[in-house]
């Protein structure tokens, strides 16, 4: 009978030890995060299946050799992508030439020759605005200084790649530098300290021990960087980009038209958008497959440095 009684105790809890109990409230807390995070990315990576299903579903139809190779014609509104494809090609190359080396400069600065105080705290918190200020606000910039004349106070490039890069560069230097300072940040000190003990300099530490190990991190920032700049549409409107050029720029100097920008135009310009409605669909295509072989080109890079690291 009291074994019974014992029993009952058990199973209804009144005998569970108080660190059993919360082990157990601990465990049931954890299945609830989990869940909900395995729910979180199920949503996304469902939407994400969503969209580019989407695209291939409309914009595959109208994807052709002489698609990708051919020139605009009809003011853009018809043939083919091939200057938006260079044009866009040209803008992102350029633009992260200019930004990754400023921005890598930057954080070098900021996190190994930099010494702490609101002066710096001031610094980084203008960078971290910077990264979220829209990119409408950058292409206002980049017309009034690089586009405008001299007389207006600006650089006289006029509407050009040159101008483009610049501007789209400005864009992407905050994230190139935030991502780079962090990817410094995570190389333990015990690496310079090791460095400095055998006889090398400040700069030959950063230079040979510490940007070798960082730089997997700096290229995740590039990788960020390079799909911002060359998916932007209101960064070049003002700067860069031609509603209608079929011909190859022969100078930085030139215009060129841009896949942003021509989806823009094929949405807007058109005087029956849904008799341009594959073209839309091609060109996101063609500039969502662009970003991400750019992508996977430097996802590469990033990781062969590691294994070489290791």
């Amino acid at each position: 009978m009291s074994e019974m009684i014992s029993n009952d105790m058990v199973i209804n809890g009144s005998n569970i030890p108080d660190t059993a109990r919360s082990r157990f409230r601990r465990k049931c807390t954890q299945e609830v995060w989990f869940g909900m995070f395995r729910g979180a990315v199920a949503i996304n990576g469902l939407a994400l299946f969503i969209i580019v299903g989407y695209m291939v579903y409309y914009g595959l139809p109208a994807i052709s050799w002489d698609f990708l190779t051919g020139q605009p014609t009809e003011g853009g509104l018809a043939g083919g992508i091939f200057p938006c494809i260079v044009g866009t090609f040209y803008l992102s190359i350029g633009s992260m030439g200019l930004a990754l080396p400023l921005g890598v400069a930057a954080a070098i600065y900021l996190h190994e020759y930099a010494t702490p105080g609101p002066f710096m705290r001031i610094i980084r918190l203008c960078i971290n605005n910077l990264a979220g200020v829209p990119s409408v606000v950058f292409g206002l910039f980049g017309m009034a200084f690089f586009v405008a004349s001299r007389d207006l106070g600006g650089l006289g490039m006029g509407v050009s790649i040159a101008a483009g890069c610049m501007t789209l560069a400005v864009l992407i230097l905050p994230v190139i530098i935030g991502t780079s300072e962090e990817a410094l940040r995570s190389v333990p000190d015990t690496y310079r300290e090791a460095s400095l003990g055998l006889g090398a300099t400040k700069w030959q530490t950063i230079f040979r021990v510490v940007l070798p190990s960082a730089m997997p991190g700096i290229l995740t920032g590039s990788i960020l960087s390079i799909s911002r700049a060359a998916g932007e549409t209101a960064a070049i409107m003002f700067t860069a980009a031609a509603s209608y050029n079929p011909t190859l720029p022969s100078s930085i100097f030139d215009e060129v038209m841009a896949l942003p920008y021509q989806i823009y135009s094929l949405s807007v310009s058109s005087t029956d958008p849904e008799a341009t409605l594959p073209l839309q669909y091609g060109t996101s295509l063609v500039l969502v497959a662009l970003v991400l072989g750019m992508n996977l080109i430097a996802i590469l890079l990033r990781s062969h440095l590691r294994k070489k690291l290791t």
